[in-house]
């Protein structure tokens, strides 16, 4: 017999990204050990989703497979309805290293990601001027990598994956290795940019900071301790731009801090009576 659709199925909109029943082993010398297991969710168009827990809870091992960097062990991960298959020029992917090419300016960095997408030369100056100005680097063009701050290499590193409009950008920590106030300016950055974003990019970040998911995110999505599955989704109704000092945005910190606290004890506590 066959399924029937309702008309309200038929009226929801395919989600931007989707997991379904996920499994994602990491390859070892030894047995492949499970980072991930049976998780499931939807991102849709132009929503900004964090994905949060303690190290070693398969987090990266869900972005790798959404950017289509490594196949999922079971389960499906879905980009407009259509199963991933590999990198496309319709994700990018932020990572915490900014990975600039030494040799190259700031300005020729975005150019060089633009002209392997195929853009026209005088596209390529047009959008590399406008994503400079956005991030405020303009006057910071011509600069070497080596010349620059780490905050402001990551800006640049924002600037080329986003020059390229990708519909879906990825990030692993992308914001990890700086200090905390560059770390402040490039959440506000951020929030910025895809705010004022044409469409809103779907954006989809892994971190270990609550702070850092509940001032970018419009859905938290908390992971248990490896294998990791999924705990819990936070909604975050606060508008933009966010302040760590607002009292809503200081409850839900508390609230997902105390939910990852309890999840870190209980594993503690099973791991001891192995």
């Amino acid at each position: 017999m066959a399924d029937v659709v309702t008309a309200s199925e038929l009226r929801q909109p395919v989600p931007k990204l989707e997991l379904r029943n996920l499994t994602v082993a990491r390859r070892t010398t030894g047995e492949p050990i499970v980072a991930a297991t049976d998780v499931s969710f939807e991102v849709r168009r132009g929503e900004f989703v964090c994905l949060l827990g303690p190290s070693g809870c398969g987090k990266t091992s869900i972005l790798n497979v959404l950017a289509g960097l490594d196949p999922a062990t079971a389960g499906q991960a879905l980009l407009d309805g259509q199963p991933i298959a590999g990198p496309g020029p319709d994700r990018a992917v932020l990572f915490q290293e900014p990975a600039l090419f030494p040799w190259l300016s700031v300005r020729a960095n975005i150019e060089l990601a633009l002209e392997l997408e195929g853009v026209a030369s005088p596209e390529r100056a047009e959008r590399t001027n406008r994503w400079l100005a956005k991030v405020h680097l303009d006057r910071w063009a011509e600069a070497m990598p080596h010349e620059l701050s780490a905050g402001m290499r990551q800006r640049a590193a924002l600037a080329r994956a986003l020059a390229a409009d990708p519909d879906v950008l990825l990030g692993d920590e992308p914001f990890g290795a700086l200090d905390a106030q560059a770390r402040e300016l490039l959440q506000d950055e951020v929030q910025r940019v895809w705010v004022e974003s044409e469409g809103r990019k779907t954006f989809v970040f892994v971190t270990h900071n609550v702070r850092e998911a509940v001032v970018l995110a419009d859905r938290v999505l908390v992971m248990s301790a490896a294998p990791g599955r999924l705990l819990e989704e936070f909604r975050i109704h606060t508008e933009r731009p966010r302040d760590l000092d607002d009292v809503l945005v200081t409850r839900v910190v508390s609230e997902i801090h105390g939910l990852l606290m309890r999840e870190v004890d209980a594993s503690v506590a099973r791991e001891m009576a192995r």
